[in-house]
């Protein structure tokens, strides 16, 4: 996005307040020439935030100001919205996981090794196809339904929230357990939180209230 001067912002201010309207009344308004307004109107205008119709004058252009808030959110990191990741240790039992899947009332849970690195995810349909005709609950570990690396997918806490939106669409899961690369190779990594499509509606909830206000 461009990055607009005092007085660009200052025109779009009173576009906004006052639109449609012409250059004149934006200059007087302004207490410059028309001539040392037009380099900013054709900037405001080319980069899409006013538009201009002959005889009619500038007015605001709200879908574009939508789109600069959207991006605005999406563009923002994942570490600033992650959530407190619910785990288990990997020898935990499924009837245990599915007491505290509802107990914290959440979708996913995270199994970890003794040392907090990612081991497993567990999901509902997981446990909901171990407890089906399964009568040993307490004696089978989460270790043996769970999803394992490397085909879980995770994201870092430096990468946006729409890097996280895509990847939960493109792979159809529900949350992305967020991790710090312990080793590569081995694919061990440190659990540090979790994004939900929860977060992704939040944002979208602010970028909404933010327009509204």
């Amino acid at each position: 996005m461009i990055k607009l001067t005092k007085r660009q912002d200052e025109i779009l201010e009173i576009v906004k307040k006052n639109g449609p309207i012409t250059g004149k009344e934006i200059a007087e308004m302004l207490s410059v020439s028309r001539a040392a307004l037009r380099p900013d109107l054709a900037i405001l205008t080319m980069s899409g935030n006013l538009d201009a119709r002959p005889r009619v004058g500038y007015f605001f252009n709200e879908k574009y100001a939508v789109k600069q808030q959207a991006e605005r959110y999406l563009n923002q990191k994942v570490a600033d919205f992650k959530a407190h990741p619910i785990v288990v240790e990997k020898s935990t039992s499924v009837y245990d996981a599915i007491v505290q899947l509802f107990l914290e009332d959440v979708g996913t849970l995270y199994a970890v090794d003794l040392e907090g690195h990612l081991a497993g995810v567990v999901s509902r349909k997981d446990l909901l196809r171990a407890a089906i005709g399964n009568k040993n609950l307490q004696e089978l570990p989460v270790s043996v339904i769970m999803t394992r690396m490397p085909n879980i997918i995770t994201i870092f806490p430096e990468e946006t929230l729409f890097e996280a939106a895509k990847r939960m669409i493109n792979y159809h899961v529900d949350s992305l357990p967020v991790v710090k690369e312990v080793d590569k190779q081995s694919n061990t990594y440190l659990l540090v939180g979790r994004i939900t499509k929860t977060t992704i509606t939040r944002a979208y909830l602010e970028i909404m209230e933010e327009k509204t206000n």
